[in-house]
């Protein structure tokens, strides 16, 4: 499927029209609810399948981010084959207390799977992490940066932001379907 197609249906799954309050208190008459592309297989399998050819040579653990990035990272794992670890915001304080479940980071080329990527704070906070229990982190893969500083942000730590979709491509192809 052609990337424009999925933007395209990302867009259609994603748009919400209505009232919404936002995290800053705002209102708005129109919303970008991430979780429907998420939540439909056959959207999120097609949208990995695309997303695999942006995962750098010699990445050996894929790190999905809480919440989001859980789904993104096990569908991305399917096409290529990596182990996958999967990542609290903060350790939990009992059973393993790993900030990380799954694969095992230290000593090893970690890739940051994120959903959506806004400022890259997130993604900025587990890498620092990841660094100190010994992996190394010099990129992140999302299926959609919001164009408000995220990459710029992972930049100035030497992460590399490579995103399937941008909001620029979700506009162009909310334009197409009006």
């Amino acid at each position: 499927m052609k990337l424009d197609d999925l933007a395209r249906q990302v867009n259609q799954k994603s748009r919400l029209t209505g009232e919404f309050v936002l995290r800053s208190g705002r209102t708005a008459s129109e919303y970008f609810d991430k979780y429907q592309f998420e939540a439909d297989p056959i959207l999120l399998d097609a949208l990995a399948e695309q997303m695999a050819a942006l995962v750098p040579a010699g990445t050996e653990v894929l790190a999905g981010l809480e919440m989001g990035g859980i789904a993104v990272v096990t569908a991305l794992g399917r096409h290529i084959g990596l182990p996958c670890a999967f990542v609290r915001k903060a350790a939990k304080a009992y059973g393993t207390a790993r900030l990380a479940e799954g694969a095992e980071v230290a000593g090893r080329q970690v890739l940051v799977v994120e959903d959506v990527v806004t400022s890259g704070g997130q993604v900025v906070l587990s890498a620092r992490e990841f660094c100190r229990l010994g992996a190394h982190v010099d990129a992140a893969v999302c299926m959609i940066d919001r164009q408000e500083g995220g990459a710029e942000a992972l930049a100035a730590e030497g992460i590399d932001l490579r995103a399937l979709l941008t909001r620029a491509d979700l506009a162009s192809a909310s334009a197409q379907a009006d």
